[in-house]
């Protein structure tokens, strides 16, 4: 009898995996062939009205992003320079700025619960 249980609770999922692959694969398709019919459509009205048929094109150039990130503030020679000079934590608030400050935070002079100690 166990056996007989289980092999319908077997049948039984395979069943519904099957099933859940298949509303799966026709969802795809659907979305597929909605956004073929949307081409076709686009594609014919230009013709239609003698215009050039333009393609679906990506508006952004991935390759920006890394020149974004290179030409960044962190990456600039000013800030590597502002980085490679100690800061102590008398002139840190003089020195920072809110928009660039080189890794010291504001209001660094009025800490008092914390007592700088020599780094090992």
């Amino acid at each position: 009898m166990n056996d007989f249980v289980a092999g319908i609770a077997r049948l039984l999922m395979w069943l519904i995996a099957a099933a859940a692959g298949l509303v799966l694969f026709a969802s795809l398709l659907l979305a597929t062939l909605v956004l073929a019919a949307a081409w076709g459509l686009r594609a014919g009205w230009a013709r239609l009205t003698g215009r050039p048929v333009n393609p679906w094109v990506m508006r952004m150039d991935p390759r920006t992003g890394f020149g974004t990130v290179f030409r960044s503030a962190r990456w600039s020679a000013d800030a590597q320079s502002a980085r490679s000079a100690p800061v102590t934590p008398d002139d840190a608030g003089a020195t920072a700025s809110p928009s660039r400050r080189g890794g010291v935070l504001p209001g660094v002079q009025e800490v008092t619960d914390v007592e700088p100690r020599q780094v090992r």
